[in-house]
């Protein structure tokens, strides 16, 4: 990429031109066109390539002013551990495996260290980062550059678990937190919500009774946290860390939750719950399960779950561990997907697909192994997980 750029025509002039221009070669051009072509890249193979290029590329990706909104239009990538491969000699290799759904003969890899999974329990991921912990360690490393950051040891004892953690905001902003539950092997002793603010030396923390946190997601400049018993709660870092219970109706005025393991999902500006009930036939042909979603309503009071009958525009994208956060995609269309979709990321084959609602048969392809689960639970192991890399975070978003 660093040829100059020539120029054909039939002008009589063969003058240099003058110095003003000073475009020399690709490396040259200004910040203006560079930025518009990252605008039309389509992959995140593109996007690396492109930000590898030179260092005026890269600068020019780095100021790029909206990078997050390839999370939006571009499919997450999609992370296998412990994949099985054939070495030229002979010999079976296990290595990470690493698959664009954009561009699927890309040959990615991520930078996770095998110690670090070997040695600590997947507590989440955020931002393009994986939290990991044990007793009183607690990691968060970049996926893709490895780069690690070590919070301070946690207040408590070392028969700690880490059952969940995020982080509310990449690392690199000032305003980033990292949240961990965490619950002790002395059932005597309550779960525990745990807030870092990144860069200090201290944790704060709050008691949580009998319940558990399961997911924390941001919905509208707010952190919405749900328990293990699927209650809504909104989430508060300062002037300290504290939990305030909102008030919702399930459809149908159900007194609570209808679903075993629901998880909560931004998309295209609604904040939704999202599980699935098994579906039974003697043919064969139908889906074996079949996803559902719903909305919050806050214009009520209390908010109300609504029925979404289909997403029109968007792709939904989960992982078999509770801890890895589900992610949507609008207009799958330009990179081969499938609108409401949901792909699952499985540890026996790469991805599942499944039609939401009422295109759950239409979509399912019946040559899948019966045989598969689709359940999401808590595994010591790091399973298959969807992730934006962290360059996609850069501009705070």
């Amino acid at each position: 990429m660093q040829s100059p750029i020539t120029v054909s025509g039939t002008s009589a002039s063969t003058k240099a031109a003058p110095d003003t221009c000073g475009i020399q070669g690709w490396a040259d051009l200004p910040g203006g066109p560079l930025q518009s072509i990252v605008a039309l890249l389509g992959s995140f193979i593109d996007l690396l390539a492109f930000a590898s290029t030179c260092r005026s590329w890269r600068a020019a990706f780095s100021s790029y002013p909206s990078k997050s909104r390839f999370c939006a239009l571009l499919p997450p990538l999609l992370v296998r551990p412990n994949v099985s491969v054939r070495a030229p000699d002979g010999h079976e290799l296990r290595r990470w495996q690493v698959i664009d759904l954009a561009n699927t003969k890309a040959d990615l890899c991520c930078q996770i260290p095998q110690e670090i999974c070997k040695a600590m329990h997947f507590a989440g991921s955020s931002y393009g980062q994986l939290i990991c912990g044990l007793r009183k360690d607690c990691i968060i490393v970049d996926v893709f550059t490895g780069a690690r950051v070590w919070a301070p040891p946690l207040p408590l004892n070392d028969d700690t678990f880490f059952y969940s953690g995020m982080l509310t905001a990449p690392l690199a902003l000032e305003n980033s937190h990292l949240l961990v539950c965490v619950v002790s092997s002395q059932h005597s002793i309550p779960a525990s919500l745990l807030d870092w603010s990144v860069g200090s030396n201290s944790w704060s923390e709050i008691q949580l009774g009998n319940s558990l946190i399961e997911q924390i997601v941001e919905f509208n400049g707010q952190f919405i946290v749900m328990d293990s018993y699927y209650r809504l709660y909104t989430l508060s870092l300062a002037p300290r860390l504290g939990l305030q219970e909102m008030a919702t109706v399930w459809w149908d005025n159900m007194p609570g939750c209808p679903f075993r393991r629901p998880w909560l999902l931004v998309c295209s500006g609604m904040l939704l719950i999202v599980d699935y009930y098994l579906s039974f036939s003697s043919s064969g042909a139908r889906a074996p399960v079949n996803y559902k979603a719903y909305r919050l309503d806050t214009s009520t009071e209390p908010a109300t779950w609504v029925d979404v009958v289909k997403l029109e525009n968007d792709a939904l994208f989960i992982g078999g561990d509770v801890r890895s956060p589900p992610f949507s995609c609008m207009s799958p269309g330009r990179w081969g997907g499938r609108s409401n979709c949901l792909y699952y990321a499985h540890y026996r084959q790469p991805w599942v697909l499944h039609g939401l609602g009422d295109d759950a048969d239409a979509i399912w392809d019946d040559s899948t192994d019966p045989g598969l689960g689709f359940k999401r639970d808590w595994y010591i192991q790091l399973q298959p997980f969807w992730v934006y890399p962290s360059m996609f975070y850069s501009d705070g978003q």
